[in-house]
């Protein structure tokens, strides 16, 4: 529950209105009446929502004993958490690092794949940037390791909160409206807006914000969107704190009943143009099964809407690093095991 200066700060912001946090668009999720075809797809659908073989995984600590050439290097380590070294500076996005995207630990979206690297493996942190409270954005477990260790945490308005419960220190938090900025050392972290939704139990929906970020160092800039669906805030982002050296964008957990809420490939290419080009890194698939599409899905179709338009997209293996300024080649990590599903389904049963 927030309290004192930070019910303040939420009350007074722009999209605070009526007793919550609400999207300039007026847009949502889904309502109740809507999830009856849903639950019948998730019943019925064969989709392959979880991956049958081990995925493969790069270490990601030797890269990170040097550092990066151009000065900007951003590691995948599986979902929407983001190792970014940029002009200096170390951030980590979206941290989650527990074994499920759930409020129980028994229960609720497990991972697919082991962490490529244990959080005390990290380099020394700088700054988290944390998009908003979902629990496959903030991890109760990752977060009370961060907070022992005194790690600073840049997020959303009212997620502070949350953050303080879980051990983080009040003068460690520094949250953010829309449009406003926090300078890390030598970079200059700016929230801005997204189109989701927040809460992490049926009583505090919408009662802290959701915020994509943009990232500025000396020499470079990227944008990480958290979660969000397609607004015209992006345009408005591009404009403001353009051009990008690279743009992370999520593309997992779509569905047309979620469109206003999620990009998905095709509005992720969208979006991506809005943003004005650069690199693009797909984020938010590969680590946890929270849609009905088949878990490599959301890469596989970016890729193939993507080919006509000749943009840059980034694949790199869960742990794999990539430098944008640097040339990369296109790396269609999951389509060896999709095969191997395959012709395992399609081989003759033994006599």
């Amino acid at each position: 529950m927030t309290t004192g200066l930070r019910r303040e700060r939420v009350r007074a912001s722009r999209q605070w209105r009526d007793g919550a946090f609400r999207n300039p668009s007026g847009l949502g999720p889904a309502l109740a009446g809507d999830a009856l075809p849903l639950l019948r797809e998730y019943a019925l659908g064969d989709a392959e929502r979880e991956p049958r073989v081990a995925l493969p995984l790069l270490d990601p600590r030797p890269v990170w004993q040097r550092p990066p050439e151009s000065g900007l290097r951003v590691t995948w380590l599986g979902h929407s958490t983001l190792l970014v070294e940029l002009d200096g500076t170390v951030l980590l996005t979206d941290p989650v690092f527990g074994e499920r995207a759930s409020p129980l630990p028994f229960a609720g979206p497990r991972r697919f794949h082991p962490v490529p690297a244990p959080l005390e493996a990290l380099p020394p942190i700088d700054a988290v940037v944390l998009s908003h409270d979902h629990y496959d954005h903030l991890c109760a477990p990752t977060v009370r390791q961060l907070a022992r260790r005194g790690v600073p945490f840049v997020t959303s308005l009212g997620v502070g909160a949350t953050l303080e419960r879980l051990g983080v220190e009040p003068a460690r938090i520094t949250e953010l409206d829309w449009g406003e900025a926090t300078q890390v050392r030598s970079v200059e972290l700016v929230a801005t807006e997204a189109q989701h939704f927040s809460g992490r139990g049926l009583a505090d929906r919408n009662r802290s914000l959701w915020s994509a970020f943009v990232l500025r160092g000396e020499r470079h800039r990227c944008f990480f969107s958290g979660d969000t669906g397609l607004t015209a805030g992006l345009s408005e982002t591009a404009a403001r704190y353009g051009p990008f050296d690279l743009v992370a964008l999520e593309v997992g957990a779509f569905h047309p009943a979620w469109g206003a809420i999620h990009l998905g490939p095709a509005q992720a290419l969208t979006a991506f143009e809005w943003l004005g080009g650069g690199a693009l890194l797909p984020v938010h698939w590969g680590t946890f099964n929270l849609a009905l599409h088949a878990w490599h899905e959301p890469a596989e179709t970016l890729l193939s809407l993507a080919a006509p338009r000749d943009h840059r997209i980034l694949t790199p293996r869960l742990g794999g690093s990539v430098e944008p300024g640097r040339e990369t080649p296109l790396d269609p990590w999951w389509r060896p095991l999709v095969r191997v599903t395959l012709a395992s389904e399609s081989s003759p049963e033994p006599a």
